[in-house]
């Protein structure tokens, strides 16, 4: 199973605001530090304030914070928002499927338990859970926000 990119900075974006909150974080900070076009950036955090997890505020001095506590937004539902519904093979979706063998494979089936089980274990992680190393996060992301560029392999 792959996640977009969109989901794993949509998830960034919501890790970096638990982690400054109460403090807002620019565009220009997830831009920086994942080295993330700024227009990606701005439609993923757009998106995450339309569905309640972000609150956006424009203008000069403005930025984004998580909406609801950190403890309250499940990695589970994230995913779903951002991916849309997982069809891991062509059976999954009723609408355009066209193998012959539906209602009788056996491997369909296993992969649909898989992929409950993966939203499964996602839903009891929060962003809360993602950001609960502060201290290592921030001091890791700092010298990225000041322009120094860390060598490949050691993002998180």
């Amino acid at each position: 199973m792959r996640l977009t990119n969109y989901t794993n900075y949509a998830l960034r974006a919501l890790q970096l605001a638990a982690l400054r909150s109460p403090a807002l974080v620019r565009i220009d900070d997830v831009v920086k530090i994942h080295g993330v076009s700024r227009p990606h950036i701005v439609k993923i955090v757009h998106e995450l304030g339309k569905d309640g997890l972000l609150r956006t505020q424009r203008g000069r001095g403005g930025g984004f914070c998580l909406a609801r506590p950190a403890e309250e937004i499940r990695v589970g539902d994230v995913v779903r928002l951002t991916e849309g519904p997982i069809e891991l093979v062509e059976c999954f979706n009723s609408e355009t499927n066209t193998c012959p063998l539906i209602g009788l494979c056996k491997l369909s089936t296993a992969f649909a338990q898989a992929t409950r089980a993966f939203l499964d274990v996602l839903d009891g992680v929060t962003i809360a859970d993602i950001a609960a190393n502060r201290s290592a996060l921030l001091d890791r992301i700092a010298p990225l926000q000041d322009g120094i560029v860390m060598p490949k392999g050691r993002g998180g």
